[in-house]
């Protein structure tokens, strides 16, 4: 297999970690309903965090190289990584990923810094029979949301807009969401592969280029979702997953957008929403990747939310 990764075959359960990295912060600029975003030091500073957050696919990459070790380049046709998020990470913070087989088709994994402290936890499997992921077992435990004050306007079944198209091309940025082009994220990408690119797109296996995982999130959202949340308010990534179902996701190829939300919750600090997002080859119309992110906005970040409500 060219590039970086190589693929190896384990009879019995073992353990594979990379190397710390330091992924980037690309968001800085983020816009978000015609304000800056979480991922703005000030913004991040007005809610008490330490500083202006990565955002949380980007640490997706660190795991390619694992699970490809294990799978081969099939896993960039019918993989699928499942995480939770538990700390933020900020520009300069060194990351590790490490993954743990538990069957010949799946493992767990996780993510931590330099001082341990962990980042994320979740599952990784190969398909295109999957087994159960991390966010199969959260959706199943959610309960009764309760009473809501920022996302009472959504409902579960809730859908997009139809007829969204969106491709990604090397040079054109994302939107205000994502202020930056692949050429871009391709530059400081904390695991480079020449099959991202237009100079290694024909050694690929399907003659193309092919998006990184952590991009397939981007565009999914490129076209921009617009839920009808209440505003002002912060969000940020609670929860994501990205099932490949007949991939690789191609640079240039584009894709019908289907959107819908497939559940509500509420934490002590957070209102949030899970969205599921469908996008499939529009030559083909065959579903190629299947994103669920679970969104949560900061109840304080809200200027009507109940004071009394707020703990």
């Amino acid at each position: 297999m060219p590039g970086r990764f190589s693929t190896m075959r384990f009879p019995t359960e073992i353990t594979l970690s990379g190397p710390l990295r330091s992924p980037a912060q690309m968001l800085a600029g983020q816009r978000v309903d015609n304000h800056a975003s979480v991922h703005d030091g000030s913004t991040a500073a007005s809610l008490g965090l330490l500083g202006a957050p990565i955002e949380g696919p980007t640490h997706f990459s660190q795991f390619d190289p694992l699970a490809v070790a294990l799978w081969g380049d099939e896993w960039f046709a019918h993989g699928a990584i499942s995480c939770h998020f538990q700390q933020m990470v900020v520009e300069g913070e060194e990351v590790q990923a490490t993954l743990t087989t538990d069957g010949p088709r799946g493992a767990r994994i996780e993510a931590h810094k330099a001082d341990n402290s962990p980042v994320l936890i979740g599952t990784a499997s190969i398909g295109p029979d999957h087994t159960p992921t991390e966010l199969d077992a959260r959706r199943a435990a959610q309960g009764d949301p309760g009473e809501l004050f920022v996302i009472d306007t959504l409902e579960i079944g809730q859908r997009g807009a139809d007829g969204e198209v969106v491709a990604m091309g090397f040079t054109e940025d994302n939107g205000p969401a994502y202020p930056f082009s692949l050429a871009e994220k391709l530059e400081r990408i904390t695991e480079p592969h020449p099959w991202y690119t237009p100079e290694g797109a024909a050694a690929s296996p399907w003659g193309r280029a092919i998006v990184p995982m952590e991009m397939i999130s981007v565009l999914a959202n490129k076209s921009g979702v617009n839920w009808p949340v209440r505003s002002p308010a912060l969000g940020l990534f609670l929860d994501l997953e990205i099932r490949l179902l007949d991939g690789p996701v191609f640079v240039g190829q584009h894709y019908s957008v289907e959107r819908e939300i497939v559940g509500l919750s509420q934490s002590r600090r957070t209102e949030s929403y899970w969205t599921k997002t469908v996008l499939s080859d529009t030559d083909t119309g065959e579903a190629a990747a299947v994103v669920l992110l679970h969104s949560g906005v900061f109840k304080e970040s809200y200027p009507g939310y109940p004071k009394d409500r707020l703990s």
